[in-house]
């Protein structure tokens, strides 16, 4: 495969180095911001040499080259498409400013949410671990979380800024 003679196909068939806002890559794909989509010729594409796919996601069009390739093919894309090299943040950013208000809306809710699926995940885990351990008898019929003892004399109450640590109670019969 030529990196040169693909690139130089691939150009016209984005709409001209005009159409291209922001070029950045990730491991297998090229994802290139563009300021009119329907200037892009997908099924062109998908026949160049070296290109495995092609599709928009997010306001990005992606071409999918493959581990390694696309490292190649992006580097020679800066070339001959004379733009500057742009990070996938960047090119993210790019792309979220095409998106209609209801997909930023649904794009930030993601954001938000999405970093905390694991914590969510491991409280439902955890959570069915105790309900567990309580069906099968291999706890007390005390509460399942307990405060500790305060120490009266040490720290006056009104002095508490955080509440204090939780224990499980763990008194196997």
């Amino acid at each position: 495969m030529n990196i040169n003679e693909t690139v130089k196909a691939l150009l016209p068939l984005l709409g001209d180095r005009e159409n291209i806002v922001s070029a950045a890559h990730c491991a297998t794909r090229l994802r290139l911001v563009l300021a009119d989509d329907s200037l892009v010729q997908k099924s062109a594409i998908e026949k160049l040499d070296g290109v495995k796919g092609c599709f928009s996601n997010a306001g990005q069009l992606q071409v999918i080259f493959g581990t390694g390739l696309v490292n190649k093919v992006y580097a020679e894309f800066i070339k001959v498409a004379d733009i500057n090299e742009a990070s996938k943040s960047e090119a993210a950013d790019a792309a979220a400013r095409k998106l209609n208000p209801f997909q930023r809306i649904a794009r930030l809710l993601s954001n938000i949410f999405v970093p905390i699926i694991p914590a969510i995940v491991a409280s439902g885990l955890l959570m069915g671990l105790l309900g567990m351990v309580k069906t099968y008898g291999c706890a007390n019929g005390k509460a399942a979380l307990q405060m500790p003892p305060r120490c009266p004399s040490a720290v006056p109450k009104s002095s508490w800024i955080s509440p204090p640590p939780l224990f499980l109670n763990w008194a196997v019969h």
